[in-house]
């Protein structure tokens, strides 16, 4: 079911809302068990606690900013706010564990003998549970409107669960044992934050970047394109610019015959732009038009050919777009050229040097196109 862009605002928030109130009576009763105990390893796991109700907080920000209306200064809206704030979540993250390996190694320098209670250890075994049923709802949800921020903040709660797991650990090690791994255990917590950090900012750097469109709503998306008149032979070039989470402007090409008039390229240009944003949520900005030779016999032997000496180049993936207009001798045509290749420049005068020596009486213009699609 497709929800509006304020049901999913309403869910994130309210979902967040559930987070930082969760996380600040976890964090309040570990602070407390932790400095009665004395335990370094539950202190920093109530700390871990409070950044993330602070990240629950930035990501309602994020929402609401993003959610804002385009203005004369932002044409496009503001739906890249939501990859800003988990920029800066990220970095918070980052904070919280570099500043708890640091105390973490402190403790190793300078040691203090933990005690425990009957009454500390389940209380961390009922947060365990909290943060288990915690992180699942939050990722679920998260998933569910396509946030990024909350499914982040869902996989962090498992992870929190699993360190809580640890301190419980390392408390029955030092009342059966009496051996003390509080601050090593610390060090390892902390390494576990700083890694959820890392990977929150290389994740959303990536997005904010430019990522590569999903091979199955590319796919999905040329299949509405050509499925919307039956004369059309192909959709090529996809580019989904990322907006914010649900918000893509998109433009293609399609290939038609050369019969076709204005008339009938407006009114199928408009009617692909309508389903596309009905079926994918996708504005098509643009959609452009490659013609089709229809009326000569010629231009299919020719094109064959032309397609066998292009895609005999191992770094060519794609040929399309191709036209001849035998009374200006004219060839033209668009190569898609692998990302793979050493010196993409380099097979793209190969290719064009290939084909002018076979069709020397043609003006042979090749478009060189990269592989932004599927």
């Amino acid at each position: 079911m497709t929800i509006t862009a304020y049901e999913r605002e309403k869910i994130i928030v309210r979902t967040s809302a559930i987070g930082i109130a969760a996380n600040i009576a976890l964090a309040a009763f570990k602070a407390f068990v932790g400095f009665v105990s004395g335990s370094i390893a539950i202190i920093l796991d109530s700390v871990n606690n409070l950044s993330d109700a602070l990240s629950s907080v930035i990501t309602i920000i994020g929402t609401k900013l993003a959610g804002k209306p385009a203005d004369r200064k932002h044409p496009y809206g503001h739906g890249r706010a939501e990859y800003l704030t988990a920029l800066v979540i990220a970095v918070i993250i980052l904070y919280a564990g570099l500043t708890s390996l640091i105390e973490s190694v402190k403790k190793i320098i300078s040691p203090v003998t933990p005690e425990y209670s009957t009454v500390s250890i389940i209380i961390i075994f009922v947060a365990v549970f909290v943060k288990i049923f915690l992180g699942l709802f939050v990722k679920h949800t998260g998933k569910k409107v396509n946030s990024d921020s909350l499914v982040a903040s869902g996989q962090d709660a498992l992870m929190d669960s699993i360190i809580s797991a640890s301190t419980i650990l390392a408390a029955f090690i030092f009342i059966f044992f009496h051996l003390s791994l509080e601050a090593w255990l610390g060090v390892v917590i902390s390494f576990a934050i700083i890694k959820a950090g890392y990977e929150t900012l290389q994740e959303t750097l990536s997005k904010i970047l430019g990522e590569r469109i999903d091979s199955d709503i590319s796919h999905d998306i040329k299949k509405t394109v050509i499925s919307v008149d039956p004369e059309i032979a192909g959709a090529y070039d996809l580019v989904l610019n990322n907006y914010g989470p649900e918000k893509h402007l998109g433009s293609v090409h399609i290939e038609v015959p050369d019969t076709w008039n204005a008339d009938k390229i407006d009114t199928i240009t408009r009617k692909i732009a309508d389903v596309v944003l009905q079926k994918h949520n996708v504005v098509m900005t643009a959609i452009g038009v490659y013609s089709i030779n229809t009326k000569q016999d010629q231009a299919s032997k020719i094109h064959e050919d032309v397609m066998r000496i292009v895609m005999g180049h191992s770094e060519i993936i794609q040929m399309h777009g191709f036209f001849i207009d035998e009374v200006e001798k004219l060839m033209r045509f668009d190569i898609v050229v692998s990302f793979d290749s050493l010196d993409m420049r380099a097979i793209y005068n190969h290719v064009v040097e290939d084909v002018k020596e076979s069709y020397p009486d043609y003006d042979v213009q090749v478009q060189f196109d990269f592989d932004v699609s599927d």
